[in-house]
């Protein structure tokens, strides 16, 4: 028999679901345009294709496809992956700028329709840092009992300057205490992030 706090979270979740459909679709009209025109100074800046698609790990370890605009050169990993650095000297001019106010994270509106990710949820790693990190952290994998989201309380609580045990303490907080409320909340620090260039690298 479900209980009443599992039930609640199940109608939560679908919910949930609706609201973020429904939002991608609206964002998906304003976000186009934005990204073809970043699109566009990507190639002016860079040859290849200003679109980035890379596998990450979703819910249950499920993994899935992840789009985004490129902020690297294309020759960004010739030596392997490598995590994100502050002054990355593999981003690019354009890439900089887009990656500050997030304009490179647009295009997973579509990961959002197709249910793979949520807006709010932790950032979905690549099994390759996954596998890294799980040797010194054990439970990093915790953070698949949710969707992945565009943006999450590890995001606007430091983002790119967290350590992934930092990162996973963020998202096992969030996890916990997951709501209406702290998704609002999020949301609102979110816009501040996107304003102020907060976390970015």
């Amino acid at each position: 028999m479900i209980n009443v706090e599992e039930d609640n979270m199940n109608k939560y979740r679908g919910l949930k679901r609706l609201t973020d459909f429904f939002f991608s679709i609206v964002l998906l009209v304003p976000a186009i345009p934005i990204c073809l025109i970043s699109a566009l100074f990507i190639i002016l800046e860079t040859n290849g294709n200003p679109l980035y698609i890379q596998e990450r790990v979703g819910l249950n370890g499920n993994k899935f496809k992840i789009y985004k605009l490129r902020s690297m050169y294309n020759d960004a990993e010739k030596d392997g992956h490598k995590w994100a650095e502050k002054k990355d000297s593999r981003i690019t001019k354009v890439g900089a700028i887009i990656r500050k106010i997030r304009i490179d994270e647009l295009p997973q509106l579509i990961n959002i329709i197709k249910g793979e990710m949520a807006i709010i949820g932790p950032r979905p790693e690549r099994p390759e840092f996954i596998e890294e990190f799980l040797k010194e952290i054990p439970d990093f994998n915790d953070r698949l009992a949710v969707k992945p989201g565009i943006t999450g309380w590890a995001q606007v609580n430091g983002g790119y300057e967290l350590s992934p045990k930092e990162k996973l303490k963020y998202d096992q907080y969030y996890i916990e205490h997951e709501n209406f409320k702290l998704d609002v909340l999020i949301l609102f620090k979110t816009i501040k992030v996107v304003f102020t260039g907060e976390g970015s690298r």
